[in-house]
């Protein structure tokens, strides 16, 4: 199967999947993904806008993942949102594909963290040290970032360039 049908066909299992897919400049290897937090975990309730870039050598090349709305997390870096991820790095395999990312990798990261190989070293200290405290930093976050209330008042705020993460698009009322 070639790249751009490999691409098309990802997309496509994404596009008809539950997940909120919004394609950039109608391009299907650069798309913003919506995300919410596992249930059971510090996360959940939160809501994240990530950031997917499919390179033309996908999937023998693994793809660019970025949480655009911060999200406080050892194996997630604060300032840009890349995620530090065997799987989507280092160990990427053909054999996985778009879901496998949302639906398994990037679920079960925030589930288990990995502070020993950090992005976040604060994070990282603070779940080693305090999990209570961690987990409370985590909400703190989530309320204050990854709810659509904060994400749609960031997006306010920002301007109309939709190729950075820092500029946040709303979330409709019918996301849920």
């Amino acid at each position: 199967m070639s790249s751009k049908k490999r691409i098309e066909t990802d997309v496509m299992k994404l596009l008809m999947s539950d997940y909120k897919v919004n394609l950039i400049n109608d391009s299907i290897q650069e798309f913003y993904i919506t995300l919410k937090g596992p249930n059971d975990t510090p996360f959940s309730g939160g809501v994240w806008k990530i950031r997917v870039e499919l390179p033309d050598q996908y999937p023998y090349k693994s793809p660019s993942i970025g949480f655009c709305n911060k999200i406080y997390h050892p194996n997630i870096d604060e300032a840009s949102g890349s995620v530090c991820l065997d799987v989507i790095n280092q160990a990427w395999s053909p054999m996985f594909d778009m879901l496998n990312i949302f639906e398994s990798f990037i679920p079960q990261l925030l589930r288990y963290p990995n502070p020993s190989d950090p992005l976040n070293g604060e994070a990282a200290s603070l779940l080693l040290q305090n999990n209570t405290a961690y987990e409370a930093k985590v909400k703190e976050y989530v309320k204050k970032y990854a709810t659509k209330e904060a994400i749609n008042m960031v997006s306010n705020n920002n301007s109309d360039d939709d190729d950075d993460c820092s500029s946040i698009c709303s979330l409709d009322d019918d996301d849920d």
